[in-house]
């Protein structure tokens, strides 16, 4: 039999055991065509500052946290670097391209900055996973979060090549075919197409011969080892496919804020898409921008009210933490766990009602 033969066979006790089997990739469900049809009109119903600041921004970081859940849903393995990632394909986009600090910035056009932005994070990701891999547990997350940290404090002290604790600002953003692509409405409809592309290939790839290799090294690395799968291997891949995804999102967040510095790779940033895909749900891809919008309706609103209380804005975080704490208490798989406890809850109360009725 062929190998992808026997990663389905190897990952399918694992895979009936954690989730019900699906459609590709949830087409019959009503409710994701819905939601589907709510964000393509969204500029029609939202003002600039829920269509940027919430919803777009919402999608940026789900997809810095949708390639973390791809590393921990379906490799097992956590990973606290992935906002490191972006921050390096910003970094690039801001120093290959064009922005106020022309002593840094190399002046290339966007369509030669981001394809070599997006080059170099994903190999900076790659090389970080290959060190990771050879750990388990919690040393990959110290390891991870370690890079993360040296990162931060590189490009603090570094003013030749990331311009210091200044950062680099007034980075260019694509202008071509006659539209600013960085307008309101054009932007929005750029992150909703990425993110949309990098949802569905998550879901492609879960299914692909890869994909179920993944798992079944997650679930069983020596049993994959002994059906001849190259353990390492399929793990630095898996790292390399989710770095490709957080440097997407990095270019995306540079072309938001027109802006990168060491503030927007800090450590507590990097915790922060933890976070996110936690409690957003970390087996299934809409997780993490589920849990995307929750931090981002916290941190905006919440900030404001604390402030208007005259507290420190900065203890929406205490919320955030509750909340976390609450959610994790509660269910294993974030707000997508709670939301399925409740539906088998509401099937099994509506059986016996049945089979009352029925019994009467």
């Amino acid at each position: 039999m062929s190998l992808a033969h026997d990663a389905r066979v190897a990952v399918r006790p694992a895979a009936v055991t954690q989730r019900p089997a699906r459609t590709w990739p949830e087409i019959n469900n009503p409710a994701a065509w819905i939601v589907a049809v709510i964000l393509v009109v969204m500029p029609l119903i939202a003002s600039g500052f829920f269509l940027i600041e919430i919803f777009a921004t919402t999608l940026i970081l789900g997809i810095m946290a949708l390639s973390l859940m791809f590393l921990a849903g379906y490799g097992g393995m956590v990973s606290l670097m992935q906002l490191t990632i972006a921050g390096f394909s910003a970094y690039m986009v801001a120093v290959f391209g064009i922005s106020g600090n022309a002593n840094i910035s190399l002046g290339w056009p966007w369509w030669l900055a981001v394809p070599m932005a997006l080059a170099l994070a994903t190999a900076f990701g790659t090389l970080g996973g290959a060190l990771a891999v050879r750990t388990e547990g919690i040393y990959t997350i110290m390891i991870t979060l370690a890079i993360g940290a040296a990162f931060y404090y590189f490009t603090n002290q570094n003013w030749a090549i990331f311009n210091g604790h200044t950062g680099i600002n007034t980075v260019a953003t694509p202008h071509f075919w006659g539209v600013n692509w960085r307008a309101d409405i054009p932007f929005y409809y750029v992150v909703l197409a990425v993110a949309a592309l990098c949802y569905f290939a998550v879901e492609y790839i879960s299914r692909a011969p890869f994909g179920l290799a993944l798992q079944g090294v997650r679930d069983n690395p020596r049993r994959m080892a002994a059906l001849g799968f190259n353990v390492n291997a399929h793990r630095v891949a898996a790292y390399a496919f989710a770095s490709f995804i957080a440097a997407l999102a990095g270019v995306l967040q540079v072309w938001n804020y027109r802006q990168i510095s060491p503030g927007s790779v800090s450590v507590g940033a990097c915790i922060d898409v933890l976070i996110i895909a936690v409690v957003g749900g970390i087996t299934r891809p809409i997780g993490p921008f589920i849990g995307a919008l929750i931090f981002v309706l916290l941190r905006t609103f919440a900030l404001d009210f604390l402030v208007r209380l005259g507290l420190d804005g900065n203890r929406f975080r205490l919320l955030i933490g509750l909340g976390f704490l609450a959610i994790v208490f509660w269910s294993s798989d974030g707000v997508i766990g709670l939301w399925q406890r409740w539906r088998q809850s509401q099937r099994s109360r509506d059986d016996r009602q049945g089979g009352g009725r029925g019994h009467g």
